[in-house]
């Protein structure tokens, strides 16, 4: 009998949000909205849709290792060297990267939870062992909460801000404080997949300054969310030099496609398509917060493109009730969160017609 390797035998695939085509299928539904995985309701930019068919007659080639273009746009987007950028497969494929890159047998990687489960996945898959850090009675967390659980072991640290699921941030001053007294040797990942969600806070933390003091840190982003190329799976690190000259000896080498480096290049250049998802995704996050206030359901202070909600049920039970009725979110139970549901905040209509229906669930339930 073919076995897979010890570490594995505590990992759980990761449960990602359903797709469309599949509940019209098993509940034979004409219409299904998807608000389970924070994808842009308005797409992505026609620039990036542009660059995408522009590559499509040089699909016969390996696209470019280095991603020298985009590289070069990135570059210049945040004011760092070139050599200070690495890509992944979106933030999942880089999280991957880094546990291969930096984590081995008797490691320890310490983290907050409920978070980004790709995380305390791939730091099992890697052969070493996640600490996870509880958050508060408020599902929010601090980094100096993970101070305590660093040890000798401790290789490397996950700071999800905004975090996911439950949407809430820590504050520059919180940030500082922790890197200052972190182990110098101990890599700090700063995830900021809805960066461009929660950047106009005052309080949300300027991490890329923090590149030029420090060589222990590494910031992720991606195309996946605001700009709206999550089919597409680009992201990107950015760190010190040195941090990701290791990262580059187990990077594949065509990990990112041509079509996913020309749409994340020309995104960049579209500042309006941003503006208008994050104008709409202020005014629909304010509807449903609205919306669960007068139907007396509590929710996390969320600065990313997604709401927890508390539903004081079952979440399994409302979940599956709402696939029935054409709304996919994601369930608390399988976020470590009982009794909320994590919802994408869609457009105006897909966020009314998912009101309507759950509603109706917690009628029912009653």
């Amino acid at each position: 009998m073919i076995t897979a390797k010890e570490s594995l035998a505590g990992v759980a695939p990761y449960a990602p949000g359903r797709p469309i085509s599949e509940i019209k299928r098993k509940y034979g539904l004409e219409h299904v909205v998807k608000l389970a995985s924070n994808e842009n309701p308005l797409g992505a930019s026609p620039k990036a849709v542009a660059a995408v068919k522009e590559t499509a007659a040089d699909i016969f080639l390996y696209p470019d290792p280095d991603s020298f273009n985009l590289r070069k746009a990135l570059s210049d987007h945040h004011g760092l060297a070139p050599e200070q950028f690495v890509f992944g497969t979106g933030s999942d494929g880089l999280i991957e990267l880094i546990c291969k890159t930096f984590l081995g047998e008797g490691d320890e990687s310490v983290m907050p939870t409920p978070s980004f489960s790709l995380y305390a996945l791939n730091v099992l898959s890697s052969g070493a062992t996640p600490v996870e850090v509880p958050l508060d009675e408020n599902w929010q967390y601090t980094p100096m909460a993970l101070l305590p659980y660093i040890t000798d072991r401790t290789k490397v640290v996950w700071l999800c801000n905004p975090n996911n699921p439950t949407g809430g941030i820590y504050t520059e001053k919180e940030q500082v404080e922790f890197l200052n007294r972190v182990p110098k040797d101990v890599l700090v990942v700063i995830d900021e997949a809805y960066y461009e969600y929660a950047a106009a806070c005052s309080q949300y933390p300027d991490s890329i300054k923090e590149l030029a003091s420090r060589k222990n840190i590494l910031i992720l982003r991606t195309f996946s969310k605001i700009y709206g190329l999550a089919g597409l799976r680009v992201g990107y690190g950015m760190g010190d030099p040195a941090i990701i000259a290791e990262m580059e000896k187990t990077r594949p080498p065509f990990n990112v496609c041509c079509a996913a480096q020309a749409a994340a290049e020309a995104s960049l250049t579209d500042s309006d398509f941003v503006a208008r998802s994050l104008q709409e995704n202020r005014e629909n996050m304010a509807y449903l917060e609205e919306a669960f206030t007068a139907m007396g359901l509590s929710f996390v202070k969320s600065y990313t493109n997604f709401i927890a909600v508390n539903t004081k049920k079952d979440a399994k039970a409302v979940y599956t009730r709402l696939l029935e009725l054409g709304y996919i979110v994601k369930g608390g139970h399988v976020l470590g969160m009982p009794g909320y549901l994590r919802v994408t905040i869609g457009t105006r209509k897909e966020c009314e017609g998912f009101i309507a229906a759950l509603k109706q669930v917690l009628e029912e339930m009653n």
